[in-house]
């Protein structure tokens, strides 16, 4: 059994973290780190709650630690369980800049400890069926891939994504997501173009950005709002014979939100079909495969078991975060970052 220490207990953790470990044979969470005992206690029973991060690094009963706390406390504390012998999985970004994602990285290496990033969506339904469809050559070669997360949530909030606080701002918050599953469909991108902008009255931190990834022979572009409500396409997909439209978003968030859990019968089921037009125009729509991002952590279990690389590497993590500072450098210097 893969004993976990989840540190903090906000969002991260109840929706995404906590069910999928629990969906997953061979591990389970003993301790969370956390100011609010009362709400991990209702949703997890009698597990030990301590008061700060390091109670869990020095537990000898902990094997892995978990970090679900605000961004720019990520580097910070995934170092500090590197050093004190733990695996460590890390929510995205696991940094705040490409150089203390490489600090984070070293100390990895050093302590010959895995570093996984929380890169769920790559077990998205409407994801992997595109990719699927991709790789079948369904349209042919690529040649404009787009993707976003459109969001409508006028109101400025005050927390710490919003706040303008190293860590905030919307492309921190859902870029990661776009970029990694971009990079595992095409690559590492030549350069890097970006705009991003705060457009929401009151907003100290990006709520908008266009992203684009440039490859020789395509286009990538990478959209987020959070003034949308209208959303665009989750994914806009041309090729030299056909496009792939899906629509709606990996409804995986939304049902765990809702109290169904992975295991249940409609769990990962998405109703939103993908749909292919050919060059002749007609349409046609398939299925999507059924979302299981409790796969992410089961792929951890069989990692600890065979040593072996898990659900990411870490030269992955490291390409992310290295495409999310150029298109801030980008944006911030209104040019073309070659990567």
């Amino acid at each position: 059994m893969i004993r976990v220490g989840l540190v903090g207990y906000g969002m991260a953790s109840r929706v995404f973290h906590a069910p999928l470990v629990a969906a997953v044979p061979g591990i389970a969470i003993m301790a969370v780190a956390s100011g609010k005992p009362e709400a991990v206690r209702a949703d997890l029973g009698d597990v030990a709650v301590v008061a700060t991060p390091e109670a869990l690094f020095s537990d000898p009963a902990i094997d892995l630690v978990v970090v679900a706390t605000p961004t720019a406390t990520h580097a910070p504390l995934a170092i500090g369980a590197l050093q004190a012998g733990k695996h460590v999985v890390v929510e995205k970004p696991f940094a705040t800049s490409l150089a203390e994602a490489r600090e984070v990285v070293a100390v990895a290496k050093a302590q010959d400890r895995h570093l996984w990033v929380f890169h769920n969506r790559r077990w998205d339904g409407d994801y992997m069926g595109v990719k699927m469809a991709i790789e079948a050559g369904a349209i042919g070669q690529v040649v404009h891939f787009e993707a976003t997360y459109d969001r409508y949530r006028p109101q400025v909030i005050d927390r710490w994504r919003e706040d303008g606080s190293p860590g905030s701002g919307l492309w921190f918050d859902l870029a990661p997501h776009l970029v990694d599953q971009a990079l595992q469909l095409f690559g590492t991108p030549q350069a890097v173009s970006a705009e991003m902008a705060a457009l929401r009255g009151g907003s100290r931190a990006d709520d908008w950005a266009l992203v684009t990834l440039r490859y020789p022979d395509k286009r990538v572009v990478l959209h987020v709002s959070l003034l949308a409500i209208g959303a665009a396409p989750r994914f806009r997909i041309h090729g030299t014979t056909g496009s792939l439209i899906k629509q709606a978003i990996d409804p995986q968030e939304a049902q765990i939100v809702d109290g169904l859990r992975p295991g249940d019968a409609r769990y990962g089921l998405d109703p939103d079909p993908l749909v292919t037009i050919a060059a002749d125009g007609s349409r046609s729509e398939s299925a999507l495969p059924r979302g299981c991002q409790q796969a992410f952590y089961a792929s951890i279990v069989d990692a600890l078991a065979s040593d072996g690389p898990g659900p990411n590497t870490t030269d992955d993590a490291l390409m992310v975060q290295a495409v999310i500072d150029a298109a801030y450098r980008s944006s911030r210097e209104g040019h073309v970052v070659v990567l």
